[in-house]
């Protein structure tokens, strides 16, 4: 079951905004108060935030909350949070919400079920989310029907032991037009563009796969964790290095000149004893 295209829209609105504002001094609370009043009161966002904010109240956290909205948000969406949200996880949150971001942007342009189910995965492995859990859960999104959601289960038991691009091979109509058969034996999931661009990554990267797709067929890529920006320390790190050798360098100077005048240091000291008793 898919939202109406409003809900998508104000989603990846929340998502997008709260990721940019999380690097302002405000509560996670405050940020939830005020994105809510710029949310269209005409969708049902609103209502989830309320939800969401006392829970983050209670627990500390959103997934609870989300776990209980099974009408609104998918299971999928709410195990991206939960990974985020556990204190031994190295998920980051903001690297979550911008993956619910660009799926809920996706979602709202009409998308194909394998646009979805080729996202989400990209998503787990790139994340190192865990299959076991992660894709139980996109089986879960009633967004997929009887066949898919078997399918994305079979995938949970042979991933690891089958190459992926042969599972997407095999389920793909270039396959029954090489078999010569006009009846599959399985339902086709994907099209002949996708068994293509499967068959020519087998026994590659999956990563490999999941950039061939994007490129060629459209879908959303997922978002990389971006290197940490160390430009910004390494100045203050050569300004406390240059004032120690500056320092070193007067000592020797007044060396050479005769000896060090400890007696300044023990009256530096002494001032700044007199002043904290003042005080």
């Amino acid at each position: 079951m898919m939202l109406d295209r409003e809900e998508y829209v104000e989603q990846a609105y929340f998502f997008r905004t709260l990721r940019e504002r999380m690097q302002q001094s405000y509560s996670t609370q405050e940020l939830l108060v005020s994105i809510r009043h710029e949310i269209l009161s005409t969708t049902a966002l609103p209502y989830a935030l309320d939800f969401m904010a006392g829970e983050l109240r209670m627990t500390g956290g959103f997934a609870t909350a989300m776990a209980r909205l099974t009408h609104y948000f998918t299971p999928f969406q709410t195990y991206i949070v939960a990974e985020a949200e556990r204190a031994e996880a190295r998920f980051d949150f903001r690297i979550a919400l911008e993956i619910l971001q660009r799926e809920a942007e996706y979602r709202a342009t009409g998308p194909s079920l394998q646009g979805i189910f080729l996202y989400q995965f990209e998503a787990l492995c790139r994340n190192r989310l865990g299959y076991e859990r992660g894709l139980q859960a996109m089986a879960g999104d009633s967004i997929y029907h009887g066949d898919w959601r078997e399918w994305i289960l079979t995938v949970r038991r042979q991933i690891g032991l089958v190459d992926f691009a042969d599972m997407i091979y095999v389920r793909s109509e270039l396959y029954r037009k090489t078999r010569g058969k006009k009846e599959p034996e399985k339902p086709i999931l994907f099209g002949e563009k996708e068994g293509k661009i499967a068959l020519a990554n087998r026994r590659k990267d999956p990563l490999y796969l999941f950039s061939a797709l994007a490129r060629h067929l459209g879908y959303p890529g997922v978002p990389r964790p971006k290197p940490e920006d160390t430009q910004r320390f390494i100045l203050p790190a050569l300004q406390r290095r240059v004032e120690r050798m500056e320092m070193r360098i007067k000592l020797l100077e007044e060396e050479l000149r005769g000896g060090i005048n400890i007696q300044r240091f023990y009256a530096q000291n002494g001032e700044r004893r007199q002043n904290e008793n003042k005080q």
